[in-house]
């Protein structure tokens, strides 16, 4: 069972585990074992609460695809042990970070105080540069 909250946990029976070959260099051990773990989560069939549903399915993430399925490779490790507890530290990480209610933004103004001093600033800049200009000889 896979904790994602006091109150909201994913039974191992919805989460679905595929041993793979692990892709890049690693020798002449990397061609036959399969030790990088494909990890497929329904997003729609599982027993997450509406709200996380929702937000899990309007995310823009390369790992959701179409059909609502979250697809995390791990093939970090060279154990196929220690790749399934990334993947499974990932998927957690995902879901935990669409519960997160960001608070709402409210529009302010710059004070008169700064906006003075942002005009003096220019104005001290601007006579800068002038003072650098060729000197003529009168």
């Amino acid at each position: 069972m896979l904790q994602i909250s006091s109150k909201v946990a994913i039974p191992d029976d919805e989460l679905e585990f595929s041993a793979i070959r692990a892709q890049g260099a690693g020798g002449q051990n990397v061609n036959k074992v399969s030790s990088a773990i494909h990890l497929r989560f329904d997003i729609r069939a599982s027993s997450l609460p509406d709200f996380y549903k929702e937000r899990l399915l309007r995310l823009r993430d390369r790992r959701i695809n179409k059909e609502g399925v979250i697809v995390i490779k791990a093939q970090q490790h060279r154990t196929r042990e220690k790749n399934r507890e990334d993947a499974l530290q990932r998927l957690q990480q995902l879901i935990k970070s669409v519960a997160v209610v960001q608070k709402a933004r409210r529009a302010t103004r710059p004070t008169k105080g700064s906006q003075k001093r942002r005009v003096d600033s220019k104005v001290k800049r601007g006579k800068t540069k002038a003072l650098r200009g060729r000197v003529r000889e009168d």
